[in-house]
């Protein structure tokens, strides 16, 4: 026993010491939008909105003798409501070889490897009370839990231009319940990048599963699925496509299983301090009830485009709009709409 005292003393005694002496590094970034975004429903009354949001994230790491750097971050977040930051944020060990893993909240390695799609910029909302489940992400099958680990490869693995990911979590422990939640999950995800003359080309993959729990009938299609997307990037212009199929879940007020699949492309383009974007989404869904089928369809199609002008260093101007058109249950839906936004962001 007096050992024992005597090693924990030593211990913390050495932590202790370390914590005074010494520091990680750390960095902060963060942006503020302001502006008004105009929400015209297809039912209901025109609404116009201020909006005022901010954001602070923070890096921190530091490298061991060994050469493996420690690192994690954390955001503050202020979005008018009782935002105060991000807590889902993982412990990230980089080996000296360019590889990688994440502890805790690390994600599903699915999600790692989806394309970005250009679509409009800007703070546009369609607001309107709606059971449409319809999907709108590619990555709409992959889940995770808290209790979770994530390896990422080293560049070029296995041939040049490849990284791979895989990902795997764990039942956290937490009581069923009658609203369902995610119970474990894994996931694989790709991406390779080449080119084709003066084309920069990325390609990118994913597939996931997992097992969605409650205290009642159980999930008949858990939460799973795949997704494939390119992009294709030649001077200042930036054309990508992106594509997903699944199953996915709902338990926010009655448990629903939710079959998607969403399709989304997307363009850019730079001319001197004027971006230019404009991106489409097209996604069909069928919800049931746990343990139910349905043959009847959910679908929300979007449009959306912007022109972002750069003021000054850090400083841009937004102008965007959206539509959308909704179906539910096979029927046509009066939930959709469009909106228009125009603001500034300043960003550090």
């Amino acid at each position: 026993m007096k050992k024992e005292l005597l090693m924990a003393t030593a211990l913390v005694s050495t932590l202790g010491a370390a914590s005074v002496a010494q520091a990680v590094t750390s960095t902060m970034s963060g942006s503020m939008k302001i502006g008004a975004e105009f929400d015209s429903p297809e039912s209901g009354v025109d609404t116009q909105n201020v909006v005022d949001l901010s954001n602070l994230s923070i890096s921190i790491s530091e490298t061991t003798d060994a050469g493996t750097t420690i690192s994690s971050s954390f955001g503050i977040i202020d979005e008018g409501g009782s935002d105060i930051g991000d807590d889902d944020n993982a412990i990230k060990l980089t080996f000296t070889d360019g590889s990688a893993i994440e502890l805790l909240n690390a994600g599903n390695a699915s999600s790692t490897s989806v394309v970005a799609v250009p679509s409009g910029a800007g703070e546009m909302g369609v607001a309107g009370a709606t059971t449409n489940r319809t999907v709108t992400d590619v990555d709409g099958g992959a889940g995770s839990t808290k209790l979770g680990v994530e390896w990422h490869s080293a560049a070029d693995f296995l041939a040049d231009g490849l990284k791979m990911s895989a990902s795997y979590s764990t039942d956290d422990g937490a009581a069923k319940a009658a609203t369902a939640r995610q119970e474990n999950s894994w996931g694989v995800g790709a991406t390779y990048v080449t080119s084709a003359g003066d084309t920069a080309l990325t390609v990118g993959a994913g597939f996931s599963g997992g097992d969605v729990a409650n205290t009642d009938t159980q999930t008949t299609g858990g939460k799973e699925g795949f997704h494939a997307g390119v992009s294709a990037v030649t001077g200042d212009l930036t054309v990508a496509v992106g594509y997903g199929d699944g199953n996915s879940f709902d338990g926010t007020t009655t448990n629903q299983d939710v079959e998607f699949s969403v399709l989304k492309a997307g363009v850019s383009y730079v001319t001197g301090d004027i971006t230019l974007a404009v991106g489409a989404t097209a996604g069909t869904a069928k919800d049931s009830a746990f343990g139910a089928t349905t043959t009847k369809d959910d679908s929300k199609d979007t449009l959306s485009g912007s022109v972002t002008y750069a003021v000054a260093s850090g400083v841009s101007a937004v102008v965007g709009y959206l539509t959308e058109d909704h179906q539910n249950d096979g029927v046509s839906a009066t939930t959709g709409g469009s909106s228009w936004y125009i603001g500034a962001t300043m960003s550090f």
